[in-house]
Formats: structure tokens, C-alpha cells, sequence
């Protein structure tokens, strides 16, 4: 189980850099000796496992692997489902994120950490030296990507647009930073469509345990028109209602654990998160890691600690290629930063700039996130032209 290790100075004294957080790793090993022939296999391409593979493209053989064809930038997706014109811009391709290794297009179904292998449901066995689990979690449509293709992928996105298109009002379940933003965003896409907003606990963005920020993102969605209602709860039931309309979950996520779940059920917190100790390595397992979304690290289950955990892993991955057994202790940060927008011209933003954070409104957050979404960004971090 991860215990956190007590904050350093410098984790207590220094604002977090945030193009290192917001954006995959730029580095190729730099700083790193060469680790020739030593395979490292990540399973999974969302944004921890291409950061970490970027990362260590230079310094071992690394092998992405993936279910999908194409990497999927989540923060995009909830504009896509209402905007034709942003369908196909969440998905970009990965053919340009390495220069050594290579990207295999197939779905893990288990570890065995005694040959060390992972097997695919292509049939195919990948020997590692050391290996990543990064197969982050689940999320409820639209933030999801249905199918295993780009062209099925695309379908899906433009299935979620008629349907919000076509329902008659709109019921979003869950007042985190999904469901705010997904309030905004089909407000700017439908200005005269209903939107009701159901959170049950008693304040939006609650997890940022900040009053200032979720009473200024209430009042920003009330100023769109949006009704919020609080300490509510809704029972779960299917996505559409006999009154025409549309139901979107914004709560639930699930951690893509189940092909570990068989073999190696002891690996698995009751949630369905990997156990890891405080370097990251899965527990009793010398040279396997998870890192993100997937496992048990007690942090907010967004892109920049995902990130952060992807740099701690890729020198606790070269330390274990080099059997060295200096590894370095996982420490998320205490810095408050959350960019929250509410479609693409308002949104609240936390700023790292006091210990409960600093507030800011609509314009910082437009420029910091809510104008592109981050999309150039990822896209140049995966090798690929900044403009679509």
C-alpha cells in the first residue's frame, strides 16, 4: 500500500512547473545513461504511459502498448461531443511519440512476473526487464472512448453529439471538474436546451476543498443558465428518461484492472486500484510499476499527478535497469492548481501562489486551458503538428 513519504523542503518552498505537469515529458533520457537492449514494456498510452514512454525512448528499448490506435486527449473530449467541428481533434495518432521503440496496438491480459512477460490478446508475449502499468480508468460517455479504432472512435463522438443535440433537456450527474466543465460546454454549444446539474455533496469542485472556488464556479453556471442542485443524489438508471431526457454521469470512474483481477487478485485494492509501494513499484514486485489514474496513490485522479508520478517512475525504472537500489519516493505535491472551464470563454481557476490556492476567473482560465483545451500542446509533445 502507498505511504506517503513526508514533504521535502523543496516540494514545500517551490511552485510546481506547469508545462512539465500539463504536458507529456519533453526529455528523451536526458540525464540518463544508456540502457542497451533492456526492454521496458508500458501498458497503456494515456497521458502517464506516453510521458514516461517519451521519457525513455532514449535510455532502453521501450514497447507501448495500447488498445487503441490513436492516443485519446481526454481534456478535448467534452468539446467534441458538442462541437462537429472539434469531433475528430481529441484523437492523435501516435506513430511520431518515439524514435526507438515502438507502439503495439493490442490490449494487456495478464503479467507473469516470475518469467517476466506480459501477454496480449493478440497472443503475443513481450519479455521486460522492467514494465509499467498505466492503463489509467474508465469514464462514463462522453468523456470515453468507445471503440478500438479512430474511425470507430469518430462514429461514437458524433453519436453523442445528436444525442445531445436532439434531447429535449439535459441531466448532468456529478458537480467535479467533469461535470462542470460538461454543464459549460453544451451551454455554449445550446444556448436554449435545459441543463440541470445534480452534485451530492453540498458544494461543487469539492475535492479541491476551496469554499472560494466552487461558489464562483456555481455562480458562474448559474449565470449560464444552468440549475445546480446540491446534497442531492440521483439513482442510477439508463442514459435516457421517459421525459426526453438525456441523463450523462460525471461520477464513477473505474480503474482498467480487470485483467489483473483473475491472476492476481491480491494486487487489488477493494476499489479495483494496484497496490504500490512508495517508489511506485506494484506491491512484491521488484520490477513492475504503476503509475496514474490505475493506482492506489491517495491523490485526485487528474492529468498533472498523473504526470508527476510518470517522472518519479522513469528514474525508478532506469535505477531498477541499472540494479541500483537507490530508488526515489513518490511525493505528490501540495500545490493547489485546478483549471475548471465552463465553455470556451468562462471558467475558475485555483493558482498555486498560496497554500490554499488563489482564485482567478474567466480570463486566466481561457488562457491557461479553456481557449484550445491544451490541444496544441499534446499534439507537439506526440511529435505531431501543433495545429490540426
Amino acid at each position: 500500500m502507498y505511504t506517503k513519504p513526508e514533504p521535502s523542503y523543496a516540494t514545500k518552498r517551490n511552485p510546481p512547473n506547469l508545462d512539465n505537469h500539463v504536458v507529456p515529458l519533453r526529455g528523451r533520457g536526458r540525464g540518463m545513461t544508456a540502457a542497451a537492449g533492456q526492454r521496458v514494456v508500458i501498458i497503456g498510452g494515456g497521458y502517464a504511459g506516453t510521458a514516461l514512454a517519451r521519457t525513455l525512448d532514449g535510455v532502453a528499448d521501450v514497447t507501448l502498448v495500447d488498445r487503441k490506435d490513436v492516443f485519446f486527449h481526454r481534456i478535448a473530449s467534452l468539446r467534441a461531443a458538442v462541437e462537429p467541428e472539434w469531433t475528430s481533434r481529441p484523437f492523435i495518432a501516435y506513430d511520431k511519440l518515439l524514435v526507438r521503440g515502438r507502439f503495439v496496438r493490442a490490449a494487456a491480459t495478464g503479467i507473469d512476473a516470475e518469467r517476466s512477460i506480459v501477454t496480449l490478446d493478440s497472443g503475443q508475449a513481450l519479455p521486460y526487464d522492467a514494465a509499467v502499468i498505466a492503463t489509467g480508468a474508465e469514464a462514463r460517455d462522453p468523456a470515453r472512448f468507445t471503440g478500438a479504432t479512430l474511425p470507430e472512435a469518430v462514429a461514437a463522438m458524433r453519436g453523442q453529439q445528436q444525442r445531445i443535440a436532439q434531447a429535449l433537456s439535459i441531466l448532468i450527474v456529478g458537480g467535479g471538474p467533469v461535470g462542470v466543465e460538461l454543464a459549460g460546454e453544451i451551454r455554449s454549444a445550446h444556448p436554449r436546451k435545459p441543463v440541470k446539474l445534480i452534485q451530492r455533496q453540498d458544494s461543487l469542485l469539492a475535492g479541491a476543498q476551496n469554499p472560494q472556488l466552487s461558489e464562483r464556479a456555481l455562480r458562474r453556471l448559474q449565470a449560464q443558465d444552468v440549475t445546480v442542485r446540491l446534497g442531492q443524489r440521483v439513482s442510477p438508471s439508463g442514459g435516457e428518461s421517459d421525459r426526453g431526457e438525456l441523463i450523462l454521469w460525471a461520477v464513477g470512474n473505474r480503474p482498467n484492472t480487470a485483467w489483473l483481477a483473475d491472476d492476481h487478485p491480491e494486487l487489488l485494492t477493494p476499489a479495483g486500484l494496484v497496490r504500490v509501494d512508495a517508489f511506485l513499484r506494484v506491491d512484491g514486485w521488484s520490477n513492475v510499476f504503476a503509475i496514474g489514474d490505475v493506482n492506489d496513490v491517495p491523490v485526485g485522479k487528474l492529468v498533472l499527478p498523473a504526470v508527476a508520478q510518470a517522472k518519479t517512475a522513469a528514474g525508478n525504472v532506469k535505477a531498477a535497469l541499472d540494479g541500483s537500489p537507490s530508488l526515489t519516493a513518490h511525493r505528490p505535491s501540495d500545490q493547489k492548481l485546478l483549471i475548471v472551464p465552463i465553455g470556451p470563454r468562462d471558467g475558475v481557476t485555483m493558482l498555486p501562489l498560496s497554500r490554499q490556492g488563489i482564485i482567478a476567473g474567466s480570463w486566466t482560465t481561457r488562457n491557461l486551458k479553456g481557449g484550445n483545451l491544451l490541444l496544441p500542446r499534446y499534439r507537439k509533445a506526440l511529435g505531431q503538428p501543433s495545429r490540426t
